[in-house]
């Protein structure tokens, strides 16, 4: 038997189920395609329900312009659409979908009904399919756009089914990408049914595009993620040679673990580039740390051929016929919307929230307040038994007297890095310079204070001493859904570390409580950092390990900024409980706390001998 003889062509079910696993891997999937479908259609509204996270019911309604009978019956055959005609439009693809794929990958995984009209028609057309054979077609009485009901994903593939997550991880995914569309269409209304229940109703943003067609956001962003958010965001406008960049970036405060708010679209179609992650990790330079992301929310205007969106099934990535220039006009936008006079989010359209002037090639605008010249203040040190006293003085051109003993002991003691110390001052703009008797210190102020609150929290978590500090008014907070998942699968051992906190419905949480050494932290970005540590130090397993982190993460964000104004009683305190630390030359990450440099060093430098 010849070779030829093994190779034959798959069913048109087969085929379809198998095109299935590339555009359908769970119910968000189906969301995204058939809200794109309903957008391309000049919809103006597309409201969405879900029942069971998707398992029992996606629903996706809208009033666009509908399909007739032909129309409606082609739509779910593979290779079919309306949005190219021939392989040169492939070069200057302008709308969402494009592939014809969507709707016959997912017929043949569920029960899909199909109900559309267009303006003109007296009846609507019905459309029963059920694993791809199509059951019924008949007419029915509908407003004009097109309505999808898709139940029971994959109930003739039960092997795909059982990869499917609960109820509530599905959800989660569901609302994390109608967010995404309803960011990147804020002209058009949208809502979103949870199991009967409303979970999102916007309306659309009068004027929602200015001149050059990029979106007026900032209703958008408000209506999602509160006012509040706004005011640590920055606009971005930049136009480049061929690419215009517009938007919203964060400042350096607002940051996360991850790129869990990051969203960039392109042409109005959201999806990532490796291009696009490097220029805003190049835009922001040294104002982050390098495990630290900010949110964004970017809208690039390129022309439609000199973009590529045909490269990935889902239309996750795009590739670009001239990288370079996009790359430099995202960085030379991010870096023009943190640097000195920087446009700030309209918080009320009256009124504009004053924007401070921002460095945007440092991180540190550090001050201490009233530093006086000298500034002396000692510290005990554990006495080692048989140890002698030093009988050689160094010596140090212009150094002080070092200061007598107290004589104090106690059992409180700790085996501090110095004897005594002075505030000499501060170096740019971040780093304190202490006098010691042995040489001066290089201390940075947040990494210190990470180890103070560190240890302090550790210690209490520890001994099942948990000091809780109670708001004056319980915070409403809403979270991103990955993040709602992750702090729902940890609320007993959040409850453990000193939070008050109890579901509010949805993504929503209602904190009345917060660990005492972090009373002063906004609760949102401490809950979120938390929970994704919690995620993943889940691998490595073990508890402790869990907590050793997580208060880790929480002490980084407590910690003082490198923004903060510290007056010199801070300083002092801050030196004094850090000498008392158990480790307290480095914090909790393993970025040093101090840097020392003896006089020995110094005089040999100097020619000293």
């Amino acid at each position: 038997m010849s070779a030829a003889a093994h190779i034959h062509l798959l069913p048109t079910h087969v085929a379809n189920k198998i095109a299935a696993g590339e555009v359908v891997d769970r119910p968000a999937s189906i969301v995204k395609e058939l809200l794109e479908n309903a957008l391309d259609a000049g919809a103006t509204q597309v409201d969405v329900e879900i029942v069971s996270g998707g398992r029992k019911l996606v629903a996706v309604r809208d009033n666009g312009s509908g399909m007739d009978r032909d129309d409606a019956l082609l739509s779910v055959e593979r290779q079919a659409t309306s949005k190219i005609r021939d392989v040169d439009d492939i070069e200057r693809i302008s709308t969402l979908g494009f592939r014809g794929e969507a709707l016959a990958a997912i017929a043949s995984v569920s029960r899909f009904r199909l109900v559309t009209r267009v303006a003109g028609d007296e009846a609507g057309t019905e459309l029963l399919i059920s694993g791809g054979k199509i059951r019924d077609v008949t007419d029915t009485g509908c407003p004009v756009g097109t309505s999808i009901e898709v139940r029971d994903i994959f109930f003739n593939v039960p092997a795909r089914r059982k990869f499917l997550r609960t109820h509530q991880t599905e959800l989660g995914h569901v609302r994390a990408m109608f967010i995404l569309q309803a960011l990147g269409n804020p002209a058009v209304g949208m809502s979103l049914k949870v199991d009967g229940r409303e979970t999102y109703a916007l309306a659309p943003v009068s004027g929602a595009a200015d001149a050059d067609g990029c979106p007026l956001l900032d209703d958008r962003l408000r209506d999602l993620f509160g006012s509040d958010y706004l005011h640590n965001l920055r606009s971005v406008n930049y136009h480049g040679k061929e690419t215009a960049v517009r938007g919203f970036v964060s400042l350096p405060a607002l940051s996360r673990s991850d790129r869990g708010e990051q969203f960039i679209f392109v042409n109005g179609r959201a999806t990532s580039a490796p291009l696009l992650n490097y220029a805003i990790r190049e835009g922001y330079q040294t104002l982050l740390p390098k495990d630290r992301h900010p949110s964004v929310f970017l809208f690039l205007a390129i022309a439609p051929d000199l973009v590529d969106v045909n490269v990935h099934p889902t239309k996750k990535e795009v590739r670009f016929r001239h990288p370079s220039e996009v790359r430099d006009t995202v960085i030379a936008g991010i870096r023009e919307a943190l640097g000195p006079g920087a446009a700030p989010v309209v918080t009320d359209r009256n009124e504009a929230r004053p924007a401070g002037p921002m460095r945007a090639t440092t991180e540190v605008s550090l001050a201490i307040e009233d530093l006086p010249p000298t500034r002396t203040f000692r510290y005990p040190r554990v006495t080692i038994e048989g140890a002698a006293p030093p009988t050689e003085e160094i010596p140090v051109f212009g150094a002080p007297p070092r200061p007598e003993a107290d004589g104090e002991s106690g059992p409180d003691e700790g085996a501090a890095p110095w004897t005594w110390c002075r505030v000499i001052g501060q170096v740019g703009s971040l780093y304190v310079l202490l006098e010691t008797e042995d040489g001066y210190v290089t201390m940075d102020p947040h990494a210190a204070h990470e180890r103070v609150l560190f240890e302090r929290y550790l210690a209490d978590l520890l001994r099942r001493k948990m000091q809780t500090q109670a708001l004056l008014m319980p915070e409403t907070i809403e979270l991103q859904p990955k993040d709602a998942i992750r702090l729902r699968k940890n609320m007993d051992l959040f409850k453990e570390m000193g939070f008050g906190i109890s579901e509010f419905g949805a993504d929503t949480f209602v904190v009345d409580a917060l660990p005492a050494h972090f009373a002063d932290t906004s609760a949102r970005s401490l809950l979120a950092e938390i929970a994704l540590t919690l995620e993943q130090a889940g691998a490595r397993g073990g508890t402790e390990e869990w907590r050793r982190e997580s208060i880790a993460r929480a002490a980084c964000k407590s910690a003082v900024k490198a923004r903060d104004k510290l007056t010199l009683e801070e300083i002092e305190q801050l030196v004094v409980d850090l000498a008392k630390a158990e480790m307290p030359y480095t914090c909790p990450h393993g970025r040093p706390t101090l840097i020392f440099t003896s006089f020995k060093e110094l005089n040999r430098k100097f020619g000293r001998s």
